[in-house]
């Protein structure tokens, strides 16, 4: 009978110990008020995309000439990105050199996480050079503009 009273008693101080994050007592614990753990809760988060050209402010192609009125120039950009990204490009010319500009080269355009160098190449053709004095520096022609999707 006493065996079968402790296990009643047992089963029934379980139970009461089982309930989670509740707190049953008539006079504190530890005989003073020492903060008692009453349960955890998990933190989570929804993780959200991001990519970035390393030194977009330093990046600059500088157009060398080719041939009499074809000129071409490229630049490495490093990229940075926590996830799979396709990269495109355009340019759009400026008033000081018309001509026929293009995005000669953008390789490699599919970046993988965490991201690598991919190289963006500029071509003008049928440069117009009457626009603008001769000898001049730095001479600002076109923009190149770099868009990002991200892919599987």
């Amino acid at each position: 009978m006493k065996k079968v009273l402790f296990a009643i008693a047992l089963v029934a101080l379980v139970t009461v110990a089982a309930q989670a994050g509740e707190l049953k007592y008539y006079s504190w614990p530890t005989g003073g008020f020492i903060p008692q753990e009453i349960t955890t809760i998990p933190v989570k988060m929804d993780v959200g995309y991001w990519v970035r050209i390393k030194d977009q402010d330093k990046l600059e192609i500088k157009l060398t000439q080719i041939n009499v009125h074809e000129y071409e120039g490229c630049v490495d950009m490093v990229v940075e990105c926590n996830m799979n990204v396709t990269l495109s490009a355009s340019v759009s010319a400026l008033a000081a050199v018309p001509g026929k500009y293009s995005i000669s080269k953008l390789d490699p355009a599919n970046i993988t996480q965490p991201g690598g160098t991919s190289t963006v190449c500029v071509k003008l053709k049928e440069a117009d050079l009457s626009k603008t004095p001769g000898g001049s520096k730095n001479v600002p022609v076109a923009t190149v503009t770099i868009k990002v999707v991200p892919s599987a």
